[in-house]
């Protein structure tokens, strides 16, 4: 039977496939719109198979939230040409859409949900079969509280949502510590919630930074009382270009050599642990200031953090969790 530009159309509709795919498939099953549908997603399906061990490093992320939930997903691709294609950020709010309207709690959950019959997983799946690309779900978030917001950064590769511990909370607000995490990278909404393994380690870099910060200070001290002038001899490579510039000559440089080392290691035997501890303290507490959501400098008003900043808003109001998913390198 011949194929009609209805039929065409009819079959788009029903699987957003390209108007040649669908020619095709009609012409193929002579004119049996089911089996043409099921062609058109076995077509995916071998797409997809070809393209497994690709790496799909762009795509787009969307997020939305409604009443007390809100969410992030990220459809991923191989290229930012099918990223920004209108049929896969279509596909994109379709599938946050659905999450949102679903509560969906995982990402297991998110596959396995069904859009008008078929489920994320095959829709993806079919995705892979109109671009040619591998399509995958690449991070999908969520969280429940009296108030959440989500904010969707220009370009949609990045996206945040924010939680706050009390309702009916101003959106304007919302958005503002929305945009807070999506701009700052924070590492934890609290303090409380930054992982003890971050902790230990900024630390242990801190006290090592104080150490060797103490160490430099006594040699440069014992340099100068020995008339050796410390810029000239604080590297090798230094030390040879500075002889070989005729600033330094050998038996000045052997000389730094030595008292460089006898004053290292004398002050390191010697180290000061109680300044050590309160020095490490402050880079911990600076470390804080700058990746604790709630203690960052607000970026719309430096004279204030954002904890600052809600707490004018409405007594005891705070963050209660965030999610960032970024798909570029921060």
């Amino acid at each position: 039977m011949a194929v009609t530009i209805e039929d065409i159309k009819k079959l788009r509709h029903l699987t957003s496939a390209g108007l040649t795919d669908c020619k095709n498939a009609l012409i193929e099953t002579n004119g049996d719109m089911d089996a043409a549908v099921e062609i058109l997603r076995k077509k995916g399906q071998a797409v997809a198979a070809k393209r497994e061990d690709r790496e799909a490093s762009e795509g787009c992320v969307i997020a939305k939230h409604n009443g007390d939930f809100a969410a992030i997903v990220a459809l991923k691709c191989e290229t930012d040409f099918v990223a920004k294609n209108a049929g896969f950020v279509e596909l994109t709010n379709k599938i946050i859409d659905a999450a949102v309207a679903n509560r969906v709690e995982s990402m297991d959950a998110l596959k396995a949900l069904e859009i008008n019959g078929t489920s994320v997983a095959d829709l993806i799946v079919e995705e892979t079969g109109k671009t040619g690309e591998k399509c995958e779900l690449g991070a999908y978030e969520y969280l429940t509280a009296p108030t959440v917001t989500s904010y969707n950064h220009f370009g949609n590769k990045l996206a945040t949502i924010v939680a706050l511990n009390l309702a009916g909370v101003d959106d304007a607000v919302a958005r503002d510590v929305a945009m807070q995490a999506a701009a700052m990278n924070p590492v934890a909404a609290t303090r409380e919630q930054v992982p003890a393994s971050v902790v230990e380690s900024e630390r242990t870099v801190a006290i090592e930074k104080s150490k060797e910060e103490q160490i430099k200070k006594a040699v440069e001290a014992a340099l100068k009382k020995a008339g050796i002038n410390p810029n000239l001899v604080d590297s090798e490579d230094h030390i040879e270009s500075n002889i070989a510039k005729g600033w330094l000559t050998q038996e000045e440089a052997d000389k730094a050599r030595v008292i460089a080392k006898e004053a290292a290691e004398a002050k390191a035997a010697n180290m000061p642990e109680a300044m050590i501890q309160n020095i490490a303290n402050g880079r911990v507490n600076k470390f804080y200031k700058e990746s604790v959501l709630v203690e960052q400098e607000f970026v719309k008003d430096s004279s204030m953090t954002i904890a600052q900043y809600l707490a004018k808003t409405a007594d005891g109001l705070t963050v209660v969790d965030f999610k960032r998913v970024n798909l570029n390198e921060d």
